[in-house]
């Protein structure tokens, strides 16, 4: 006798489903795994920008204030009292949304031998894109013998028109010290302190900038007083961003020689 056995395997509804769970639950655990990983290496990353782009440019500030005040020996060009100021700080105020510092130093050029004076300015603009935020920007001019009084842009490879140096800046301080360690206030200027435009030795610089994308989970106030100046109140909003602020001293080596 023929008997006609048919054998059926398979997986009920109940075991499918509780595969469809299982596999649901490792996707989402893995992608928030990953999520919480790329965010991490994300706030890492803009940290790390943060720090190294303010310490570029403070690096930067440094090396022209240790050239401040540097001439040739035999250099002709004349004085001008109140346009070749070694170092002159102008304080925040409404035309200037961060401290501004202008470096007038001295150089030479080969071919044909002509000594020349350039200036260096440091200083803020609103940032349009980020509300309460600026831009810190560098520009450098050279002096021009046949208008006196005059630096200006001259088109070649040595001088140039404002230029972005670093974004997301919250603040940016600059001290005047004399040899005594004291802070010169106000700064000297062709206006203010005019004694003193020599005396200057070191400068304070102060830079505070922010996050680029948000970094803390929660909004908190997070204020810091900025150093010998509790008027300048760093992060005084509420929000999610991280700041830093990064302090160096610049020996203004060549003023007063």
């Amino acid at each position: 006798m023929n008997k006609n056995i048919t054998n059926i395997s398979g997986v009920t509804l109940i075991e499918i489903l509780m595969g469809v769970v299982i596999s649901i639950v490792m996707m989402a655990a893995m992608f928030t795994s990953y999520n919480v990983v790329n965010n991490t290496y994300s706030k890492v990353t803009d940290t790390a920008k943060m720090s190294q782009a303010g310490r570029e440019v403070l690096g930067m500030i440094m090396r022209d204030v240790r050239m401040a005040g540097y001439k040739y020996f035999g250099d002709n060009i004349p004085y001008d009292a109140k346009e070749h100021i070694p170092i002159k700080i102008t304080k925040q105020d409404l035309n200037n949304p961060c401290d501004k510092i202008e470096i007038v130093y001295g150089d030479i050029e080969s071919n044909p031998l002509k000594f020349k004076r350039y200036r260096v300015t440091y200083e803020c603009v609103e940032d349009t894109s980020n509300l309460g935020l600026k831009i810190l920007q560098k520009k450098k001019e050279v002096w021009v013998g046949t208008l006196p009084g005059a630096f200006q842009v001259d088109g070649t490879s040595d001088t140039y028109d404002s230029e972005d140096v670093v974004q997301y800046v919250q603040d940016l301080i600059f001290y005047p010290i004399d040899n005594k360690g004291q802070i010169i206030h106000p700064p000297p200027s062709d206006i203010n302190n005019t004694d003193k435009v020599n005396s200057i030795k070191l400068v304070e610089v102060l830079l505070s900038v922010r996050s680029k994308n948000k970094f803390f989970r929660s909004k908190k106030k997070r204020i810091k007083e900025v150093l010998m100046d509790g008027g300048r109140k760093i992060g005084n909003t509420e929000d999610k961003y991280l700041r830093e602020t990064i302090l160096i001293t610049a020996h203004a080596r060549n003023v007063g020689l």
